[in-house]
């Protein structure tokens, strides 16, 4: 990426919630040399463009509009003709025309397209958990991309930034759960609706639990939702094959009861600190009810993980560098 042995990166944001778990994956690292404003500079549109054209990848973990900002900056320097390339982990740019999506694993040919983007959009959590599951399965013709399927997923409160974490931690009585979203609006329903090839928005129903970190989303698959009568074992065998060889995301046996406490209870958190996102398959023959659950961190494979599995696809170093896998 560079013409000396490090890469150039630069964190705008660096101090919020996932810049700061991006930083920690990065600043030990060799083969990295991280950029810095002074603080005096940092709301400085012009030292923050002059800094990430400077770098070999910039990474963005800004509100929306201040990403919108600093891209339209760089886009105008150099002639539109500046070699940055950009991983923006805000939604500004999830479905934008021209941003390659940051998730390696989600199609066959899709890390060949990260290699050629200076554009890349790093996924939102709970959309990595969805599209996991359900893009295979619309390609497959399993689910019908003229469907409306159906995602539930409950989070730690850190996915909520700051403003939640303070809420949670310093908050008597905070609510243990809490379901929210009920506008069935989400600003991740688009991303969920354009990288899973479906025609149209899932209803998506979000929640937040009094834990830190960690995330369940779960997707049935109904009758509704089928091109044709499936059964478990046919979506397992799908998702198999969809991640079979990816370090990050494994496929546990059918039906594994394994990964459960107590042989019954899926932990939300049993994947922090790790950038694995495992998924698996239930179900009940009889009743025909499929139901298909992605497990993995909000902040790792969810956020900041994803942005760092990306830098080093970008940097040619193994995937897993700086990256914990979970065992």
């Amino acid at each position: 990426m560079t013409s000396s042995n490090r890469t150039k990166i630069f964190i705008d944001g660096q101090h919020g919630t996932t810049g700061l778990q991006i930083l920690d994956r990065l600043k030990d690292r060799p083969d990295i040399e991280l950029l810095e404003l002074p603080m005096a500079d940092r709301k400085d549109l012009g030292k923050r463009a002059e800094i990430a054209t400077a770098a070999d990848i910039a990474v963005l973990c800004l509100p929306d509009a201040a990403a919108k900002e600093l891209v339209a900056a760089l886009d105008s320097s150099k002639g539109g003709d500046a070699d940055t390339v950009v991983i923006d982990a805000s939604t500004a740019h999830r479905v934008a025309d021209g941003w390659t999506y940051g998730f390696p694993e989600m199609a066959k040919d899709h890390r060949r397209k990260l290699l050629a983007s200076k554009r890349i959009s790093n996924p939102g959590c709970y959309p990595t958990g969805a599209i996991a599951i359900l893009r295979p399965l619309v390609d497959a013709g399993i689910v019908r991309a003229d469907s409306a399927p159906a995602v539930f997923g409950v989070s730690g409160y850190t996915g909520g930034g700051k403003e939640l974490i303070a809420v949670h931690e310093n908050t008597p009585g905070v609510e243990p759960f809490g379901l929210y979203g009920v506008e069935l609006a989400h600003k991740h329903v688009p991303e969920m609706k354009k990288y899973s090839h479906l025609k149209h928005a899932p209803l998506f129903v979000p929640s937040v639990g009094h834990y830190a970190q960690g995330m369940l989303v779960m997707v049935p698959i109904t009758r509704d939702i089928v091109a044709k009568k499936v059964s478990a074992k046919d979506v397992h065998a799908v998702l198999a094959d969809a991640y079979a060889g990816e370090t990050f995301v494994p496929v546990r046996p059918l039906a594994d009861r394994k990964w459960l406490e107590r042989d019954r209870f899926l932990r939300a958190d049993r994947l922090v600190d790790t950038n694995s996102m495992e998924l698996a398959v239930y179900g009940n023959e009889a009743e025909e009810q499929i139901l298909a659950v992605a497990s993995l961190d909000n902040l790792g494979k969810g956020a900041s993980g994803a942005a760092v599995q990306v830098i080093n696809l970008k940097t040619g170093v193994d995937e897993t560098t700086g990256l914990a896998v979970a065992v």
